[in-house]
């Protein structure tokens, strides 16, 4: 079986699982839709945070927000920064003897030069930001240099299309998806999330973000077909992921799987176990590293958290037990941690914010969350738990249930134990009242877990 050499690497803003590949029947996404078809599609897999740059940095390192040290926003005034910027794939890569490139989004490291990010990151050539026909054109470009080398090469070209952007359409106080290029798109009907509540002002919303979405899927077809164009396709793994779930109200900065859940696409030519193939277990964006190095035989993975995913598809091994997720930093601070199995979550609040950080960038809002019944959100439960299969949305919270009392402290466990493994520095030092007695919940429900017991801090 032969190695392909060359990976591609396509994410966009904000996407969550909104394609035609799973199952949203009213957007126009061909391109992508095709990808799925050649590829694997993993139906389950998961970020490691609901917003961009924590998440984007567990993509490109294979590690947990709280080891690689993003625990926010990367870029001013927030200034997060990986703590060891030689751990991204890049620079594994270029040790490997790959060309290395990055285009468009740069969000997982400080906003600097383009020049310093290369230097940091392991790159040989940074060209950031961008529209999307800026991207198209930098990364055909770099495709025609490939092409034309003898070398194997390392692209990752990040779309900011479909995240919410300014535009002079915008009704006042709303910031909408359209920006300076993207018609709304209705042609198929609108397909509003069912944690929302179906409005005419939610069907014009997702209209805009199924505009957004279609545009970006146009500038993925036109890649792909440079990328086949140059004869590169039989030789280049073609990743497809975005970094979290929609910027809608309930989605994105939340640990709800509209938050978290995210498309994962990988094209592999050579290997007939990766084609036409839909994965079902849980994978986590941690996995992506280890299985890309492991597909090409570049390099050892080293220290990461993930596991690679060849053996889940070609062996049809167990998926992983759980997935974790945490948001600590976003526009302010609102400490969550979770874990989530195939069938059911639990999530820890450790501060008094609001249920749901407002992801929209507006100051009204036509999209209204299905649960919100009174004049405003109120503060989050210390803990919650949800029966996925029975509650998918995750609006039933089952945390005072006597029946599951017994799974709650087996999560609790495997929670506690993630935080301590990650060394969290929620774990230490509580910011308030609230974070000292959620710890504390946390710490005597892990406890109670009888049938697996945990060695606890003293």
């Amino acid at each position: 079986m032969s190695m392909p050499r060359n990976i591609l690497l396509l994410h966009c803003h904000d996407l969550g699982r909104f394609l035609g590949a799973y199952g949203v029947t009213t957007v126009t996404t061909p391109h992508l839709d095709a990808l799925a078809a050649q590829g694997t599609v993993f139906d389950a897999a998961f970020a490691t945070s609901p917003h961009c740059s924590p998440a984007r940095a567990s993509l490109f390192t294979g590690a947990y927000p709280q080891r690689h040290g993003v625990l926010g926003l990367t870029h001013e005034p927030f200034g997060w920064d990986l703590v060891d910027p030689t751990t991204h794939i890049a620079h594994r890569l270029n040790r490997a003897g790959y060309r290395t490139e990055l285009i468009g989004v740069h969000h997982e490291s400080r906003t600097l030069p383009d020049e310093e990010i290369a230097e940091r990151l392991g790159f040989d050539r940074v060209r950031s930001g961008g529209d999307r026909d800026t991207v198209v054109d930098r990364t055909t470009d770099a495709l025609t240099r490939a092409a034309a080398a003898d070398q194997p090469f390392y692209l990752q070209v990040g779309f900011h299309e479909p995240h919410r952007s300014p535009s002079s359409r915008d009704r006042a106080g709303i910031m909408g998806f359209l920006g300076d290029d993207v018609e709304s798109d209705s042609a198929n009907g609108v397909s509003v999330p069912p944690y929302l509540t179906d409005t005419a002002d939610a069907s014009e919303e997702i209209a805009e973000l199924q505009g957004a979405v279609r545009h970006m899927d146009e500038g993925v077809g036109a890649i792909l077909a440079e990328l086949g164009r140059l004869g590169l396709a039989d030789d280049t793994i073609v990743v497809f992921t975005t970094d979290h779930g929609l910027a809608l109200p309930r989605a994105k900065c939340t640990l709800y799987d509209a938050g978290v859940g995210v498309a994962l696409i990988l094209r592999v030519p050579g290997h007939p176990a990766w084609r036409a193939r839909r994965i079902g277990g849980l994978v986590s964006h941690v996995d992506v590293v280890p299985t890309l190095l492991e597909l090409t035989a570049s390099a050892s993975p080293g220290d990461v958290a993930g596991t690679s995913l060849v053996a889940l598809v070609e062996q049809d091994l167990p998926a992983r037990a759980f997935a974790y997720g945490q948001l600590t930093y976003h526009t302010y601070f609102d400490p969550k941690r979770s874990v989530r199995s195939a069938d059911a979550k639990l999530i820890l609040n450790l501060s008094n914010a609001p249920r749901a950080m407002d992801p929209t960038q507006s100051w009204m809002h036509r999209s209204i969350p299905v649960d919100l019944t009174g004049p405003t959100v109120g503060t989050s439960r210390m803990m919650e738990f949800y029966d996925l299969r029975a509650d998918p949305e995750e609006l039933d919270n089952l945390i005072d249930d006597p029946a599951r009392t017994e799974t709650i402290a087996e999560f609790a466990a495997a929670l506690w134990s993630w935080m301590q493994d990650t060394a969290d520095p929620l774990l230490s030092n509580p910011a308030s009242p609230r974070h000292a007695a959620a710890l504390t919940a946390l710490e005597q429900t892990a406890r109670a877990h009888r049938a697996a017991p945990i060695d606890l801090p003293v």
